[in-house]
């Protein structure tokens, strides 16, 4: 069982701990009526990491600390800004299981081990408003370091840090920062305790792999591209721990991530060799159909549960809610343990493994040292060339099975379009944020078009066991009805939607 915390903080070098002149009066800051002074604590902390420092390196980190109102097992991983989310699990010897797999996403499946050490000689204030409120925590540590590694190198300094109580407004730490800036308190130069323990006991310094370095020609189309890539393998490990948990929308965002990833490697074939990206192409699709187990039985509910919540008391006959939800249970668990079982697996370690590497040595090709604007307007232009073929097909195509499945193969030409505008939109600057705009519409329209049609096959199964059991179908008839009033209305929207994103003169516009 892990539970989640929310901090947010800014650490200070701190001059020493032992007398505290140097520390100005914040009474009176930005709603801060008092400064009280809270029992000192002595804590205990060992830093666990692989040995080549991957949690370090994803501004992550794993301890298991004694001493204090918060003794345990931490894995903090990195939020916006100033935040971090710290995830707790109870003192135990050994790395709680929970957070192991919560972890996998960053140390790829590599040993865990102690690399450092640090106790810390805590002095506690509290920042406090005029209601009495804890609005902060200000405390000063005298650190001791020591690397549990074969150096065995000891370090020691002072530092100070500014931890938001929860519910304070955020700006209280620049009013904080001013003041102590204006008595010469800046902040410190490491990220966290961790990170100047690691250097400055010798275990060393975690290498942060940067897709715009070493080979890398700078302002070239091989720079944009890796920069894209990298941020979307960056997302994929941060949601890991999220899809885990079962957290809103965690799913969905991983899942719109893997296809994100797949697609833009397919448009810049001309830029990364497809020879290394194929294969990654491949098991990215596998781990979006696993994914998608989940987020397509989750659309679905919502729209079902919405059609039915929508109808007049006087139209829901016998059991209806009730047979939706029985529905509803036994797919969504076993989708659940889908999603689960592909995170377990050899097989998403070795996709971990194998993104890492896309960025530490990318499999460049000689038009990744071009100018991007030609290069990037050509994917562009290649994958919209794909999307009006499958348009001009389904658009040709009678009402029926055959149009809705040309419609849902044009729906997945639209999205590869527009994921190719993404990257390009710093050196094609408007164009290419109008065309995405654009195509994007009319993918929506199709998306909105297939999950129409799957709502009505998913409706036939229900109507088809609540039939077996003798109960009304009326309420099924009617909720089919309307899923197929809504595909005809999309069908008649979608025309002068295309119209919009096939302009000539946007199309010119790229290629200019």
């Amino acid at each position: 069982m892990t539970e989640s915390i929310r901090e947010t903080e800014r650490k200070y070098e701190a001059p020493s701990a032992d007398d505290t002149a140097w520390l100005p009066d914040l009474a009176g800051v930005d709603g801060i009526a008092s400064v009280v002074d809270q029992d000192a604590e002595d804590l205990d902390a060992v830093y666990y990491d692989t040995d080549d420092l991957r949690l370090a390196g994803a501004s992550a980190t794993l301890r298991r600390r004694t001493g204090g109102s918060d003794a345990g097992w931490h894995l903090k991983l990195p939020l916006s800004g100033d935040s971090r989310e710290e995830l707790r699990a109870p003192l135990s010897e050994e790395v709680p299981d929970t957070l192991r797999e919560l972890a996998l996403s960053r140390t790829r499946g590599a040993e865990l081990r102690p690399v450092v050490r640090i106790r810390s000689a805590r002095g506690v204030r509290q920042l406090v408003g005029s209601d009495g409120t804890a609005l902060a925590e200000l405390s000063i540590d005298a650190v001791r370091a020591e690397s549990l590694l074969a150096t065995g190198t000891r370090a020691a300094w002072t530092e100070m840090e500014v931890e938001l109580a929860p519910n304070t407004d955020p700006a209280l730490l620049d009013a904080v920062e001013k003041t102590l800036g204006a008595n010469g308190i800046g902040r410190a130069h490491s990220s966290s305790k961790l990170a100047r323990a690691l250097e400055e006991t010798e275990v060393g310094v975690p290498r942060v792999p940067d897709a715009c370095t070493g080979a890398v020609v700078s302002g070239s189309a091989g720079e944009e591209v890796l920069r894209y890539v990298d941020e979307r393998i960056h997302a994929l490990v941060n949601l890991d721990p999220a899809v885990r948990r079962d957290l809103p929308d965690a799913v969905h965002k991983m899942r719109t991530t893997c296809r994100r990833l797949r697609s833009v490697l397919r448009s810049y074939r001309s830029v990364l060799d497809r020879k290394v990206t194929d294969p990654v192409r491949s098991e990215l699709k596998w781990l979006s159909t696993e994914l998608g187990a989940e987020r397509d039985q989750e659309v679905l509910r919502e729209r079902l549960c919405a059609r039915i919540e929508a109808l007049p008391t006087e139209l829901v006959f016998g059991a209806a809610s009730a047979r939706l939800q029985v529905w509803d249970v036994g797919d969504t668990s076993e989708a659940r343990l889908r999603t689960i079982a592909a995170l377990d697996s050899p097989r998403y370690l070795a996709l971990l493994n194998s993104l890492a590497s896309l960025t530490e040595q990318p499999p460049l090709r000689g038009k990744a040292a071009r100018q991007p604007e030609k290069v990037m307007a050509k994917a562009i232009l290649k994958e919209y060339g794909r999307l009006s073929d499958r348009m001009a097909h389904a658009l040709d195509l009678p009402p029926g099975t055959k149009r809705d499945k040309a419609l849902h193969e044009a729906r997945k030409a639209a999205k590869k379009t527009r994921y190719a505008t993404e990257p390009a939109r710093d050196s094609l600057g408007k164009p290419a944020k109008r065309l995405g705009k654009r195509v994007k519409a009319v993918q929506q329209v199709l998306g909105d078009h297939q999950d129409s049609v799957v709502a009505r096959e998913a409706l036939r199964k229900v109507t088809l066991a609540a039939h077996a059991a003798g109960e009304p179908s009326f309420t099924w008839g009617l909720l089919y009805g309307q899923e197929q009033a809504a595909a005809d209305r999309d069908e008649r929207e979608l025309p002068p939607v295309w119209a919009e994103a096939s302009r000539r003169k946007l199309r010119k516009a790229l290629n200019r």
